[in-house]
């Protein structure tokens, strides 16, 4: 989360009359994440969540998230709602910007996630792939292998002033990637693909719900796995914990066993994983609007953890077997 697009009250107060959610008592902006404007607001109803959708979210595509939250609500997965005006819509203007306020979910993001955390993403992220199953709106992934050179293309002239070499590696990877070796045939479905301990909540131990769908899309389900490999299972220091890996996989599987065919592609896929998120933290990084409430990621976390997959050669790096993966 993030505020690039600060609010005023006037605009505010008019646009929360047409909503029941009682008086406003206050309201402030969330700093966290990239992506969007997220504003916490209190009323005498509760607490909820305003978005401004920006940047990479097209209007287009908005329906699709705030219908996929309610469906998988409706399938046990505990996850924010949109709240519908009196008009009964999700969806309006603020500010120049589609807007929508979602339901507020108790508990905080682990800043340091261990092997329990990653269980409870293992567990809710192949719990959610299931019950995508019966969702029947559809999004393509705009950032899988086809998206990733125009990416490149807008930072290569300023990759080495991150870190030298830095544009001739992600070049070449991409060369790689691109050549006909990205998986085309293994099971689909809706993924979150972008599930990092920022979008999941915890108390204590237990997670107690998935937030910000707005990458959300249709895509092989084990790209999401090799998502949250990257996301969950790498230390401060960027080296790999392969305690943290079992616990993701082994729960994952309990819920829904990976096939051989998409184990074999794990590694293949946890390197376009890390080299999607390198490239769009770096376009992120040499492009903050003058005077956003942001903080960039650092895009140079993910060389390391790229670098790390190209030496991966089979699942077993991950810490488990082949038969490892079997519920």
């Amino acid at each position: 989360m993030a505020v690039y697009t600060d609010v005023a009250a006037d605009e505010l107060a008019d646009f929360l009359s047409w909503y029941d959610l009682g008086a406003l008592l206050s309201y402030k902006g969330i700093a966290e994440g990239v992506e969007n404007s997220n504003f916490l607001l209190h009323t005498s109803n509760g607490s909820f969540i305003l978005t401004l959708y920006e940047k990479r979210v097209e209007r287009d595509d908005l329906p699709f998230f705030l219908g996929l939250m309610t469906h998988l609500a409706s399938h046990g997965i505990n996850c924010p709602q949109p709240v519908a005006n009196r008009r009964g819509q999700a969806l309006g203007v603020l500010a120049g910007r589609p807007a929508a306020i979602i339901t507020f979910l108790e508990g905080i993001w682990p800043r340091k996630p261990n092997a329990v955390h990653c269980a409870g993403i293992g567990e809710v992220l192949a719990k959610m792939h299931l019950a995508g199953a019966g969702f029947t709106m559809r999004r393509a992934n705009a950032l899988s292998v086809s998206g990733w050179r125009p990416l490149f293309d807008v930072a290569a002239s300023r990759a080495d002033e991150v870190q030298h070499g830095l544009s001739a590696f992600l070049s070449a990877e991409l060369d790689y990637l691109e050549g006909g070796v990205w998986p085309r045939h293994l099971p689909q479905g809706v993924i979150h693909a972008d599930l990092f301990p920022d979008n999941a909540f915890f108390l204590g131990d237990r997670l107690s719900g998935v937030i910000d769908f707005t990458f959300a899309c249709d895509d092989m389900l084990a790209y999401d796995v090799a998502i949250c490999l990257n996301a969950w299972c790498f230390e401060p220091d960027h080296s790999f914990n392969v305690t943290k890996a079992r616990a993701f996989l082994s729960a994952y599987a309990r819920e829904r066993r990976l096939s051989d065919a998409e184990q074999d592609a794990l590694p293949l896929l946890a390197r376009g994983a890390a080299i999607r998120f390198l490239l769009t933290r770096l376009v992120d990084w040499l492009n903050v609007p003058p005077g956003a409430l942001v903080r960039p990621k650092d895009p140079l976390e993910y060389v390391r953890k790229l670098r790390f997959h190209q030496s991966v050669a089979s699942v077993r790096d991950y810490g488990l077997s082949d038969q490892g993966l079997v519920a």
